[in-house]
């Protein structure tokens, strides 16, 4: 839902443009270029992954998944996940358990509060030079 009305709002309002130049010229309108653009794009989608999972069954799967599980050990196979790595430091650099709870909670709130102190009423960077200088050179 949440997805669906971003890319709504931004194809009819535009996004926030770093340079300050009129971007209208840019906009397509979302309905009949999209809709049909994605409703076959999901169509091939669809068709390609039934196609694959009725003649190929096992094409997708993991082959460690068919190991007779150990109820002794971790498999070597499980790994954590790269996108939690930041969470792993967090809660193992702190050893109270609650004091490293509330750390990785607020890691994640300082994440979500950003854009709501963000109070400036100016979003391009036309009239700043210095920012428009960072937003190149990085």
């Amino acid at each position: 839902g949440a997805t669906a009305m971003h890319l709504l709002f931004l194809h009819e309002t535009g996004s926030s443009n770093p340079t300050g130049l009129n971007s209208n010229m840019d906009k397509v309108q979302f309905h009949t270029y999209f809709s049909y653009k994605d409703l076959f794009g999901f169509s091939i989608l669809l068709l390609t992954l039934c196609t694959l999972s009725s003649f190929f069954p096992n094409v997708l799967g993991d082959p460690d998944n068919f190991i007779p599980a150990n109820p002794l050990s971790t498999p070597p196979h499980i790994k954590p996940e790269w996108y939690f790595l930041f969470a792993y430091a967090i809660l193992r650099s702190i050893p109270n358990k609650l004091g490293g709870v509330l750390a990785l909670l607020f890691s994640i709130l300082v994440l979500l509060i950003m854009p709501i102190i963000h109070t400036s009423k100016q979003r391009a960077m036309i009239f700043r030079p210095t920012t428009k200088l960072l937003f190149w050179t990085l």
